[in-house]
């Protein structure tokens, strides 16, 4: 709404704007979907590693992802015992996220995007899946090697899965690189 502060904000997802958080008069605050799914592919994209056109994002999020506005779908209650899809295709998320990758490659990168309301408090998990050339320990890597001084930011053991339990209650992210059983996919 103040179109004039919006030349001189700056993204604040910490990890990749350092510097420029730092010196900032006014920060946006990146949304919840976009930085789990930044954080992931920001390093991969930097080191061409991945594909930039052939991103899929499966999300999921408890029910206070869903806003704070009392809508009767988004009540614990109601999304209890049962997960649903929703702004597919066009959830507002989607550009923040297109955004952020697209500023790192210099092209334009557009995701398949889904997100899931899904029967738990609060928390996100995101599988993404992405084309590669590079092993799944050469994806690992890049990542560990991204994040290595990053107090946030875990890259878990060589076959541990993510779980939301890891990083209850904190606002860690943690992850891991994983083959897909399509070759050259991870």
């Amino acid at each position: 709404k103040a179109p004039d502060l919006q030349k001189e904000a700056v993204y604040g997802l910490v990890e990749h704007k350092r510097a420029e958080v730092r010196d900032a008069r006014l920060v946006a605050n990146p949304g919840c979907y976009p930085t789990a799914a930044q954080l992931a592919l920001i390093p991969l994209l930097k080191n061409k590693s991945i594909s930039s056109t052939d991103i899929i994002i499966d999300a999921k999020s408890g029910a206070t992802g869903a806003g704070r506005s009392a809508k009767v779908g988004t009540l614990f209650c109601e999304v209890s015992d049962g997960m649903h899809a929703y702004g597919i295709a066009q959830h507002r998320h989607a550009p923040e996220i297109e955004q952020g990758l697209s500023e790192v490659t210099g092209e334009d990168v557009l995701v398949n995007f889904t997100p899931h309301l899904i029967p738990m408090n609060r928390g996100i998990l995101e599988t993404i899946f992405v084309k590669t050339s590079e092993s799944p320990a050469v994806l690992r890597q890049q990542l560990v090697e991204a994040y290595e001084d990053e107090p946030f930011v875990h890259v878990l053991a060589e076959g541990v899965s993510p779980h939301t339990r890891h990083v209850r209650g904190s606002n860690h992210c943690v992850m891991n690189v994983f083959p897909d059983r399509l070759p050259g996919r991870a």
